[in-house]
């Protein structure tokens, strides 16, 4: 059996003609056809939630011209990342077929012990942010431990833990309630700096378009060799030209505004060291196949406690990290963000930014880049609906539904591939 970017998939079929001649003989019109055919039958990929980003931009931009402004993009670009480094972890945790409902209190409790510890404290800031981001990661080995070695669900645990590092959180800050943070100190400058110098987002675009044009190449090239489908180039290269328009526009209207955002390229840094462990480790492979199924996953030599503890690990990990991101964009911890985080609004923002982008609840499919497009989608409907003004509840309504839309589309898509496949 063998193990794809989304998770144990079939050897290559011996019958009829080899998936290599065929690709060879369809080109590019067929592999179009096939992409197109996937989407209607209920695949989801890049292409619907694109669909839906440049509808959500229209409407907005329609209903007031401001929306499209390099000032409110780059906002975007920065408000994106702390929800989005949750959500990676979650897309770690989803990928094995569980989930951690305790991440927007660990990104709290982060937050609040970084502030105690070096604004009451006197700690260096970079020991308080090195101490804040082990307390994540304490807490999901933790939760990974009690789940993998206890049996108790992941379910029951991250709930419980939801409560607990609330609490905690709330008890740190309850003595001096709000506590400041220096505006320019390394925490701050995590949102607050940018790159103004034109050439540091060009040249992120340059090196993303050209990594890709070079991982998307070896991918075809190992696919070919080993008898299986492998996209054509004019695949490859339509790919690559859209996301080079795509990726030079964005450094375009940042450099209108004041540059690339340190946290931008933080976030960027994150998603392809993710991937990479996701797709191209021994480790990822191992994750993917126990999404798959478990008792498949133990035959085949997996060692399922010690992944499983590990994705709590990362997931509480990532959660601290943006705690880290949420408390510089507001330059405090405070009792009302960490109700906030506390109650949920945090922890849904996360887990729709990964279903909506492509990560299945039921496990084995989906890639860190798919938080990219999610969280993009999350944060232009709060951008959109704030400039208009609509009320926190509404957002909330709309929230709910769009991951509710999500997680249809993944139960639909999951019954078709079952029906197929039988």
């Amino acid at each position: 059996m063998a193990v794809s970017r989304d998770g144990p998939s079939p050897g290559p079929v011996t019958t009829g003609p080899r998936p290599a001649a065929r690709a060879r003989r369809d080109g590019l019109r067929a592999y179009a056809a096939r992409v197109l055919g996937g989407v209607r039958d209920g695949e989801r990929g890049p292409l619907l939630v694109v669909a839906g980003l440049i509808v959500i931009c229209t409407v907005f931009q329609a209903l007031d011209d401001k929306f499209l402004s390099p000032r409110n993009l780059s906002n975007i670009g920065v408000d994106v990342v702390g929800t989005g480094l949750v959500a990676v972890g979650i897309v770690f945790v989803l990928l094995i077929r569980e989930i951690d409902l305790s991440v927007g209190s660990v990104s709290g409790l982060a937050g609040a012990a970084f502030a105690v510890l070096n604004v009451n404290q006197g700690v260096p800031e970079w020991l308080a942010v090195v101490v804040a981001v082990a307390v994540g990661t304490a807490v999901g080995a933790f939760h990974g431990a009690f789940f993998a070695w206890v049996g108790v669900p992941a379910f029951v645990v991250t709930l419980a833990g939801l409560l607990v590092w609330n609490g905690l959180t709330l008890y740190l800050l309850g003595a001096s309630g709000t506590i400041t943070i220096d505006e320019e100190g390394l925490v701050a400058s995590l949102t607050g700096r940018h790159f103004g110098n034109d050439l540091a987002a060009y040249a992120v675009a340059a090196l993303g378009t050209a990594g890709y044009l070079l991982a998307a190449g070896r991918r075809r090239s190992r696919h070919r060799a080993a008898g299986m489908p492998y996209r054509p180039w004019g695949g490859v290269w339509l790919r690559t030209a859209l996301l080079a328009v795509v990726s030079f526009a964005a450094a375009h209207t940042l450099n209108r505004f004041q540059g690339l955002p340190l946290a931008l390229l933080i976030f960027l840094v994150v998603l392809v060291v993710s991937d990479y462990v996701l797709r191209r480790t021994r480790w990822g492979r191992r994750v993917y196949a126990l999404g798959g199924g478990v008792e498949a996953a133990r035959r085949a030599g997996v060692g399922v406690d010690r992944v499983r503890i590990a994705m709590f690990m990362v997931s509480g990990t990532l959660a601290a990290v943006g705690g880290l991101f949420v408390a510089s964009g507001l330059t405090s911890a405070s009792p009302t963000t960490a109700r906030a985080a506390g109650s949920g609004v945090l922890l849904v923002n996360a887990i729709a930014a990964a279903v909506i982008g492509g990560t299945s609840l039921f496990g084995g499919r989906g890639s860190p880049w798919s938080v990219l497009l999610g969280v993009l989608v999350i944060q232009s409907l709060a951008s959109g609906m704030a400039l208009l003004g609509v009320e926190d509840a509404v957002q909330f309504m709309i929230t709910g539904g769009v991951l509710l839309a999500a997680v249809a589309v993944d139960a639909l898509s999951r019954r078709s591939r079952a029906r197929d496949h039988p």
